[in-house]
């Protein structure tokens, strides 16, 4: 039901935030997020608090909170309880899923709202990794990863939105040999909700990066709705990676900013696409420690780069610096992000181990990527801010729905729900 124009829309295993992002930008009011993750929450929240301020002309607030002048407290001060208690930092479970539709009701009695228009959200990939390696796993009791996609089903059961937005891996078509995929798209139209699915690359909606995702839409039996057309983004493609990193000033290994200044104006593609804005600061450009081995590692394959534009396997490191006995698992365990390339790899949480996948192509650094890098990536504004510790902050940034990508999303739905 719309308030003040706006269609509401809660988000289930909402991380930090991407779909959100995406959404707010393209008018959408958030119900509820529910989030199991501590600092992921605070993510969520502190943007939250960022969009009210912004829409209350209160942004230098914000900016104060940035620069580290007052503390996420008194941050949080500034904003009504309401609109923080938008997150719902829990678990989804069968012992708790009727509390927190309790919660969203009330969420919605404050905010007004009679019906619920759209649900997103996607549960946890790596349940899907591990189920396509075993025999008939989803079955298996003791893996309660398995029926996250049957509590989600509650939800739809419960609130009826007019449309759903699923997004995983594209792991999950294939998972317990396509069986699991069936059992998905029964449950969904069991609920009274026609499916439809595409894979879909997020570089072909701006972002810098090669990411494929599944993105499944479903749609209330009762509405003439069918899967949008997505315009391919054609204009990103005459941009390269190192738009990313012009104007960040160079880092050492173990180096953190975490508010300071640029180095140069923004370039075309952070312009353009809203990533870097003339009021915002610089905030965690922050990178991980790394021992003079893999220094070394990083130096031999940023050369492989830049003179043949190569990317060595594990087995061609010079000897005295291998330390894996395996070559053939760790075949691929370096590379680097490509300045030249239209896109990077896929940025995934394993950044929040190590950095080994993501080296920065400049020789004189000799690093993985930083936070704020990393977050550019996958298309998330300057001015967004992730809470918690480093390694936290690298696994909210490679598990989110780049918000480009996201909003583009957002933005179809809106149009056939006004339509």
């Amino acid at each position: 039901m719309k308030e003040n124009g706006k269609i509401s829309y809660i988000e289930l295993f909402a991380g930090a935030g991407g779909f959100a992002e995406g959404f707010v930008h393209a008018g959408f009011l958030p119900v509820a997020y529910i989030e199991m993750d501590k600092h992921a929450s605070l993510t969520l929240k502190t943007r939250l608090a960022y969009h009210y301020l912004q829409r209350k002309g209160k942004e230098d607030i914000y900016t104060e909170y940035l620069k580290r002048k007052i503390s996420r407290e008194e941050l949080y001060e500034m904003v009504p309880k309401e609109v923080l208690n938008t997150v719902i930092n829990d678990e989804i479970t069968e012992i708790n899923i009727h509390s927190l539709l309790d919660l969203i009701q009330h969420n919605m009695k404050q905010k007004k709202i009679k019906n619920v228009d759209v649900i997103v959200g996607g549960p946890p990939c790596q349940a899907y990794s591990v189920i396509g390696r075993a025999r008939d796993p989803y079955r298996m009791k003791n893996d309660k990863r398995n029926y996250l996609y049957r509590l989600y089903v509650k939800f739809l059961q419960k609130l009826k939105p007019k449309i759903f937005v699923f997004e995983n891996v594209p792991g999950l078509l294939s998972a317990g040999n396509g069986q699991l995929w069936e059992d998905v798209q029964e449950y969904f139209s069991k609920a009274g909700y026609i499916v439809y699915s595409r894979v879909l690359n997020a570089n072909d909606f701006g972002v810098l990066q090669n990411r494929k995702r599944i993105i499944v839409i479903g749609f209330r039996k009762d509405l003439n709705f069918e899967y949008p057309e997505f315009e391919q983004d054609t204009n990103a493609k005459k941009f390269k990676v190192q738009e990313v990193f012009l104007d960040l000033p160079a880092l050492k290994p173990g180096e953190r900013i975490y508010s300071g200044e640029y180095i140069r104006e923004p370039s075309e593609y952070l312009r353009s696409y809203g990533i870097r804005n003339k009021d915002d600061i610089l905030t965690l450009h922050i990178t991980r420690n790394h021992n003079e081995r893999d220094r070394k590692i990083y130096k031999f394959y940023i050369e492989a780069w830049i003179k043949e534009k190569r990317r060595p396997e594990y087995d061609e490191i010079p000897e005295v610096l291998k330390t894996h006995k395996n070559r053939k698992v760790f075949r691929d365990r370096f590379k680097v992000v490509a300045p030249d390339l239209p896109y990077s790899q896929t940025v995934v949480a394993h950044l929040e181990k190590d950095g080994h996948y993501f080296i920065h192509p400049d020789i004189n650094q000799l690093r993985s990527i930083s936070v704020r890098e990393a977050a550019r990536l996958q298309s998330f504004p300057d001015n967004f801010y992730f809470e918690g510790p480093m390694t936290s902050m690298f696994r909210q940034i490679g598990n989110a729905v780049p918000p480009l990508m996201a909003r583009k999303i957002a933005e179809k739905i809106k149009e056939m729900i006004d339509a």
